[in-house]
């Protein structure tokens, strides 16, 4: 009798919330079919054309009057006709004008022509904002609040069927398992009647009975073993699979990949079983990336790599070691980097473009992958670690190669994507290897590389990851300088003039790729080399984005040249510490600087370089403040006359040439 009073309430509930969401279905799909009076309208309209061609007729010949008409009768005057413009609104509640009597004073007009074009039919007017509220409230959020409702329903009974053993053990699994089969074909039944929201959630509340029911029985109360549990899980996935490629939908798809990865979770042994497991997800993945391929379904993407890293990094963390599992799980990780680097590949080579979730796959693809390769491999595993690095880039860069020339109409991501993850992963392999200064080093010439082939043959693609590259570089050199020693023959001054090199080959690609553009696009235009003026440049054009590339890089080379040379300065000027040498090295630091601003000054002047004059003004205003705010409270009146003697000289220096040069511009050639 208890049983009875919890499934007659609980009956009810669900049944009520059901038919309130169909109810719900039904007048959204009332509102979205299209308005059936289009027909009707359109006969009416052909009804009316023709009365008014037998009125024009009957206006044409008209019978004498006294044949038609009783003696006194006033003639009816005949009414203009003009086009209508029908809509439905009128055709359900318009009613019909009131007919006025003619009088004798009415003037009989000359009837108007009829229209010969069909009216156009206005749009159905649409619903106001409110009932596509309440269509959204009852349709979509009473279904998945129903759903829950019934699995919460479904859950309290269970449990307290379970506490008070009205139910045995293998009656509430066989009840649950029959439910959960029961909805499948109610949602085929709702899907046949156009309910197809209405009939998914259905289908996945049924694979949710189905999944617990079987749950139960394996482990809970164990009425039978686990691995036919995990056989009875497969196959309720490859039921939701084939019903989601039967009805092509997305949603069902989604939860059949879902029951697909919670399966190994809810039969679990506790025990290391990491063949079965990796094989069972490699089969599963490549299952759902090819249905994922075939209907161009994205969502199956994310969940199924999210899902297969979850269960081996869970499994790295609970059983691995480095003996006896470093090879298979290697071989492992392996066969899962490329389930997933196939299709993103796969649509690049096919000239297909690539999606959001494509481009994100294979960032991610390459990230885990390195991300395992460094766990394991590293520090103990250099040499393995360094080779498939390098195989992974010559992988990326081997696809890039392979890829199509991209159209007028294409952009050139893929192309970009694989040639920038083939310098990354070449690029982590010099610090696998390589230790302090020789990773600068090797970062330095691998990026001057870069910039170089860049600018030669590959246009825009190849200089970001150089200049990149250069950029840590210089940070690893700044954040880890090498050992000095003797005064400019040590590792360190060595090191800063590799980058200093490095950062030369890129300037020297940049003026010469500059220099070809400029006249390749002075040709074009027809405009002489020497006859060039700023209205008839373009507003942005790639000499100039080259050009401005070209003035960070002498900026860079300045800077860390300046810096190399005042750090030799310093260590040579140093010496043991005392005052007088602390003295010493600030002076010898204001006077290299003084020196090359005017070195820099004067090569600006000669070559007519505005940057190069620029960073000269520049470095003697940083000069004149320190000499002002340091030099003058700090240093011995001996250092100090000097530092000022030295600065005066120079200013005074870089004034005659800047007023010489101003006479001469003034007096022209």
């Amino acid at each position: 009798m208890g049983l009875f009073f919890i499934l007659v309430p609980l009956f009810l509930i669900g049944t009520i919330i059901a038919f309130v969401a169909l109810s719900a279905v039904r007048r959204i799909e009332s509102t979205l079919k299209p308005f059936p009076l289009n027909e009707l309208t359109f006969r009416i309209y052909q009804l009316e054309q023709k009365l008014a061609a037998l009125q024009k007729q009957f206006a044409s010949a008209p019978l004498p009057s006294h044949e038609l008409l009783p003696p006194g009768t006033v003639h009816a005057t005949p009414e203009p006709q003009f086009p209508v413009r029908i809509e439905h609104s009128q055709v359900l509640q318009t009613p019909a004008p009131p007919v006025i009597p003619p009088t004798a004073s009415t003037p009989s007009p000359t009837p108007h022509p009829l229209p010969h074009s069909i009216p156009t039919l206005t749009k159905i007017p649409k619903e106001p904002a409110s009932a596509d509220l309440e269509a959204l409230i009852g349709g979509r959020w009473f279904n998945r609040i129903g759903i829950i409702a019934l699995l919460f329903s479904v859950s309290y009974f269970l449990k307290l069927a379970f506490d008070n053993n009205w139910i045995g053990p293998a009656g509430r699994v066989a009840i649950g398992i029959l439910l959960g089969l029961l909805m499948l074909p109610w949602s085929d039944w709702l899907l046949s009647r156009d309910y197809s929201y209405f009939s998914e959630g259905i289908a996945g509340l049924g694979e949710a009975t189905l999944f617990v029911s079987v749950w139960a029985g394996c482990q809970y109360y164990t009425l039978f073993s686990r691995e036919i549990g995990f056989i009875a899980l497969v196959a309720v996935t490859s039921i939701m699979a084939y019903l989601a490629l039967r009805r092509n939908s997305e949603r069902i798809a989604f939860l059949s990949l879902l029951g697909g990865l919670l399966s190994p979770a809810l039969m679990s042994t506790g025990k290391n079983e990491q063949v079965v497991l990796f094989s069972y997800l490699l089969l599963l993945g490549a299952a759902a990336l090819s249905v994922s391929w075939r209907r161009g379904w994205q969502t199956l993407l994310p969940l199924a790599f999210g899902g297969t890293h979850l269960y081996f990094w869970q499994w790295y963390d609970q059983f691995y070691t480095r003996f006896g599992f470093l090879g298979s799980t290697l071989f492992f990780a392996t066969l899962i980097f490329l389930l997933f680097a196939v299709i993103p590949a796969a649509r690049a080579l096919l000239r297909r473009a690539l999606r959001t979730w494509d481009v994100l796959l294979v960032l991610a693809n390459a990230f885990a992958y390195v991300a395992i390769l460094y766990t394991l491999l590293w520090p103990s595993e250099r040499w393995p670690l360094t080779l498939l690095f390098l195989a992974l880039a010559i992988a990326h860069e081997a696809i890039a190669l392979l890829l199509p020339e991209p159209n007028a109409e294409e952009a050139s991501t893929p192309r970009f994507l694989y040639t920038g993850l083939a310098v990354a992963c070449f690029t982590l392999a010099i610090p696998a290897k390589l230790e302090h200064n020789a990773i600068t080093l090797a970062l330095a010439v691998e990026g001057a590389v870069l910039v170089w082939t860049g600018f030669r043959f590959l246009g825009n693609l190849l200089r970001p990851f150089g200049y990149f590259l250069l950029f840590l570089a210089a940070v690893h050199l700044l954040v880890q300088p090498p050992g000095a020693g003797t005064f400019l023959f040590n590792e360190r001054f060595a090191t800063y003039l590799v980058l200093i090199a490095a950062l030369a080959v890129c300037l020297w690609s940049a003026v010469s790729s500059s220099t070809s553009l400029f006249r390749a696009e002075r040709a074009q235009r027809g405009t002489p080399l020497g006859s060039i003026h700023a209205a008839n440049r373009p507003p942005v054009s790639q000499s100039d984005s080259v050009r401005t590339e070209a003035a960070f890089l002498t900026i860079a080379i300045n800077f860390f040249a300046l810096l190399a040379l005042s750090h030799e300065f310093w260590d040579f000027f140093g010496g043991p510490r005392n005052v007088s040498n602390s003295l010493a090295q600030h002076l010898s630091i204001s006077i290299l600087w003084t020196v090359y601003a005017g070195l820099l000054l004067l090569l600006g002047m000669q070559r007519q370089l505005p940057i190069l004059r620029w960073q000269a003004l520049i470095l003697l205003g940083i000069v004149v403040a320190k000499v002002f705010l340091y030099d003058l409270s700090f240093l011995d009146r001996a250092y100090r006359i000097l530092s000022f003697f030295i600065l005066g000289s120079a200013l005074l220096a870089v004034s005659f040439f800047y007023q010489r040069r101003l006479a001469r511009d003034r007096s022209g050639p």
